[in-house]
C-alpha cells in the first residue's frame, strides 16, 4: 500500500469535531471509522436518553459510510461500547434497526465510557478493491 492508498473520508454531515483525529480513513480495501457518539456536526455531544443517543450514533456513523460510497451492508466489524449493562436489550434491538445478515463481527464492551455518553460504535466496513469503486 503506498500512502496516497491512505485517506481520510470527509463528506456531508461527517462529523468534524476539534479533536485530533479523522472520523473515518480509507486504506487500501478498507474504510475504518473511528468511535461515533451522540454527537452534532460539530463534534459537540448531544446527551439524551439511550435509544436516542444509540440511534444519532448510528446516523453519524451512516454519514461517514455514505461520504465513503458505502453503507451499512459493507461493514465487517463493529466495537460497540455501552455505558450501563442496563442498555443491553436496547442496545441489540437498535443494532438490529441498522444491520441485517449476515451480521458484522462484533464486540461489546460495557461500563467503559464514563459519564460523557451512554453509547459508541467504531467499525470497518470493506470497500472493495480500488480498481472496482
Amino acid at each position: 500500500m503506498k500512502p496516497d492508498d491512505i485517506r481520510p473520508i470527509r463528506g456531508p454531515g461527517v462529523v468534524a469535531g476539534p479533536l485530533p483525529f479523522s472520523s473515518g480513513i480509507r486504506a487500501g480495501d478498507f474504510v475504518f471509522v473511528s468511535g461515533m457518539a451522540s454527537a452534532d456536526e460539530d463534534g459537540k455531544l448531544v446527551p439524551d436518553t439511550f435509544d436516542n443517543e444509540a440511534r444519532r450514533t448510528y446516523r453519524n456513523l451512516g454519514r461517514v459510510l455514505a461520504a465513503a460510497g458505502l453503507d451499512f451492508s459493507r461493514v465487517v466489524q463493529v466495537r460497540c461500547y455501552l455505558s450501563s449493562k442496563d442498555d443491553w436489550d436496547a442496545h441489540n434491538r437498535i443494532y438490529r434497526e441498522f444491520f441485517s445478515e449476515p451480521f458484522p463481527a462484533r464486540t461489546t464492551l460495557i461500563g467503559c465510557l464514563g459519564d460523557l455518553v451512554k453509547y459508541e460504535v467504531d467499525a470497518i466496513a470493506y470497500a472493495g478493491a480500488s480498481e472496482e469503486r
